[in-house]
Parts: structure tokens; sequence; C-alpha cells
């Protein structure tokens, strides 16, 4: 039976697979061996495969190509272009640093700033928000963020509502998001501090969002809420988002493990 290598990797609890993609059978459907990948009582278990390989002309030291646990693409993951660079740095060979991750919303600069073992804390140069807008949708008003991949951000005074239910109507709304879109809840703390829950598109319910921090934080900076930098609490830990030049996103990615996956014939 044919196996895959592959690296289990998180980023404040947000788990993902990295997988070269050179290691997959030629003709291999790669959504429907995602899939098998991440479900999380037959396969492995992740929120998502990101599908590395050497670029061409990119400039960039790796190529990463995300699709999540339910097949469907994504653009970039925030939390998955981290477990990429520490996957990339954790080879003895490698001496690159900062690393260049090429992914679907663009190039991203992961600048380390420390490492003990298999756990790495990076700084990520995210570039700039491509609009940032308010709307409303099923009546709920909130932010639409478009980070290469898009966001629609709703402030809360608590979670002590069903607020996956709700999340998951306003992705189900077609007609607003033609691409679908992650939602953010998000509760402000102070003007420095929030609290952020993520419904990910693709995913579902996660512990943590890089790029749903960022549209977090941006949002409440937009909205007059909070002041750069800021720091976002989630279930799965804190991230820091810096809005000066360029937007920078600070979090950790550590290496759970290595193995082989038995791909069905």
């Amino acid at each position: 039976m044919p196996t895959l290598p592959f690296t289990k990797a998180t980023a404040c609890g947000n788990d993902f697979l990295i997988v070269e993609r050179d290691a997959a059978p030629r003709n291999a459907d790669l959504r429907q061996l995602t899939i098998e990948m991440c479900e999380r009582h037959n396969g492995i278990g992740a929120d998502g495969v990101e599908w590395v390989s050497r670029p061409n002309a990119s400039g960039a030291h790796i190529v990463a190509s995300l699709i999540n646990s339910d097949g469907s693409a994504a653009e970039i993951s925030g939390n998955g272009t981290r477990c990429v660079a520490a996957w990339y740095l954790s080879f003895p060979s490698t001496g690159h640093e900062p690393v260049l991750v090429e992914t679907g919303a663009g190039v991203k600069e992961c600048c380390i700033i420390a490492r003990a073992g298999p756990r790495y804390e990076f700084e990520m140069a995210m570039g700039h928000a491509q609009e940032i807008e308010d709307m409303t949708v099923h009546g709920q008003s909130g932010v639409y963020v478009d980070l290469g991949n898009p966001h629609f951000v709703l402030f809360v005074g608590s979670y002590q509502f069903d607020w996956q239910e709700q999340a998951a109507r306003i992705q189900a709304d077609t007609g607003s998001f033609s691409r679908g879109t992650n939602v953010e809840f998000v509760h402000v703390i102070d003007r420095h501090t929030l609290e952020a829950r993520f419904y990910e598109r693709g995913a579902g319910e996660t512990r943590s969002s890089g790029t749903g921090s960022i549209a977090s934080a941006l949002a409440a900076i937009y909205s007059r809420m909070c002041d750069s930098p800021v720091t976002v609490v989630a279930p799965g830990g804190p991230q820091i988002v810096r809005s000066e030049d360029q937007i920078y996103l600070r979090g950790d990615a550590r290496i759970i493990c290595t193995g082989e996956f038995s791909i069905s014939p």
C-alpha cells in the first residue's frame, strides 16, 4: 500500500498537515486526499493541508497551497503559513531567515523571533488589507476585511449565544460573499486587547486563526475601538497584530510529529 509522508504542526491550536506535493501519486486527487487525511477519527486530523512545493520565479523559499479539511481551496492561512515556515526551518540544512513563503495571497515574510526545540515564534509581514468597509448581512452590522482572503467581523458583548449557528448562516449567504467568508466574533476588552472566536471557511469553528486575528484587530482599529498593537486572545492562544507601514502578525508554531499516511487504493 502506498504511503505519503507528512508533518503535523500547530499554531495557537490551529493544526495543519504539511505534505510535499511531489510525494503524492501523480494522478492523486489532492482535495479528496486532504479530506481523508484531515478526518479526525479515520484520518490523522487537521484543519487543513498545506501542500508545499519548490518555487519557480517568485523569489520565495517555498510555495504553500492550502486545502481546507472539507476539500475547498483557500488563499492563505496566517497560522498555516507559520507552520510551513517552522517545517522549513526544521531541516538542519536550511539556513534561510527570514523564510519567504509564497501563498495564494502573495509572498509572506516570516521572521523568527525565538526557537526552543520544536517550538518557534515568528513575526510575519502580511502586507496591506485590500478592503475594509462597514457591511450589513442578515440584519447584522459588521466590518468586511479583505486580506487576500475574505473576513466578516462582528462585535459582541459576550459569547453567551449560539454564535456558531449565526456564523454558518452568514457564510451561507453567497449573495453577500461570492467567495464565501471567514467569520469572526469579537469582544473588545481594552484599547489594545480583544477576544475573538473564529468560524473559518472550509473548516468551521477553529481554536485560532492568523488572518482572522488580523481582520479582528483591523476591524477594531477601523471602528475606533482599539489602537495598534492589538493582542488578540483566542481559545488556542494569543497573537499580536501591529498595523504600521504594513500589517505584522506575531505568534507561535510548533512541530507536533511526523509520519506516513496510508493511501487507500
